[in-house]
Order: structure tokens, then sequence, then C-alpha cells
């Protein structure tokens, strides 16, 4: 039998005509079994989580069926409650499927830590404009004791505690600056 009594045989239209039905079947099988498993027509909608503490918000998700995981704390923001969530991904409104992670961000429960930094023997100014920089409020309450150097830093205050330099206190705290006064002994 040569190839082209073989092309207009009929087992060979038999075999295309099994394999077309094969691959029919398959794919019906296949559509199927992903509209099962996807959950497709379902929707739920991703609640405001804004200002809410962590187990309020757990408590809200697990209502819906939903998960949550803690990504990140922000730096923090006085306008939120301690622990509060900041930022949420999903956004409030979207839409999503039952099981679904939201991922959320919180406000820690104070500002971070900063050393402050070796000020002796810089200037009053050059102090200011440092400090500043890193985070702190200098405050205007000057403390000033006898030294050669007129406004020169000789020490750093906090609440009217001596702080030494590495030492670490929480950002936006206020720093008294302890100045030489210019006198001669």
């Amino acid at each position: 039998m040569s190839i082209f009594q073989f092309f207009k045989s009929k087992s060979f239209f038999k075999q295309i005509a099994f394999a077309i039905l094969g691959v029919v079947i398959i794919i019906f099988l296949l559509k199927f079994w992903l509209n099962i498993t996807t959950n497709h027509d379902q929707k739920i909608q991703v609640p405001d989580l804004h200002k809410l503490t962590i187990t309020d918000a757990e408590k809200t998700l697990k209502e819906l069926d939903l998960y949550f995981k803690v990504i990140d704390s922000a730096s923090y923001n006085p306008t939120y409650p301690k622990k509060a969530v900041i930022e949420q991904s999903p956004e409030a409104g979207d839409f999503v499927k039952e099981k679904r992670k939201i991922y959320l961000t919180l406000n820690p429960s104070k500002y971070r830590d900063i050393t402050v930094t070796d000020l002796n023997g810089r200037t009053k100014r050059q102090a200011i404009s440092e400090l500043q920089a890193i985070g702190f409020i200098v405050g205007t309450n000057y403390t000033y004791v006898k030294d050669i150097g007129k406004d020169v830093v000789r020490g750093v205050r906090h609440k009217g505690k001596i702080i030494n330099p590495n030492d670490k206190l929480p950002k936006n705290s206020i720093i008294e600056l302890v100045l030489g006064d210019g006198r001669r002994n």
C-alpha cells in the first residue's frame, strides 16, 4: 500500500476522527476542571482595614475567609493608633477570591531610635542643623557653662539628663544644647 492510498483509506479517516474527538473531550474536561478549582465566578470585596488594630483586622478578614500577612512596619505615624494598619495590598474595594492573602503594613508603637552623634566642639548652628537632619527637635532653652568658646557645644541633654555620644533616643525627641558662654575662667 502506498502513502497516497493510505491517506485515502477508511482507517486513516477513523484515526483522524478519534484524535479530534479525543482533543475535544480533553479540552472540555480541562475547562470543567478549571472552573471548579479556580472559583471563576467568585468575588469577595476587600474591606478597608486602615486604622484597625491587627486583631480587629484579623477578625474582619476571617469572617470573609481571607488571610493576612504582615510584611512591614512603616515609619511611625502619630495620626494612626499604635500597631494599626497603615497600608494594605490589595486595596480596599478590590475584588479577590476566597483564601487570598491580604498584605498589611503596620504602624510601629513608637518612633525608631536614632543614635546621638558626638557634637562636642561644634558650633551651635552646626549642631542644630545636624540634629534636625537626623530627626531630632532642638529646644530653644540653651544651658550655658563657663567656656572660652562662645556658642560651642559642650554637651547635650534630653529631659534634663545628660546624653552621651552614641546613646539612642526616639526620633522627634527634644534635645537641649549645653553651650559655652565665651568667657574666660
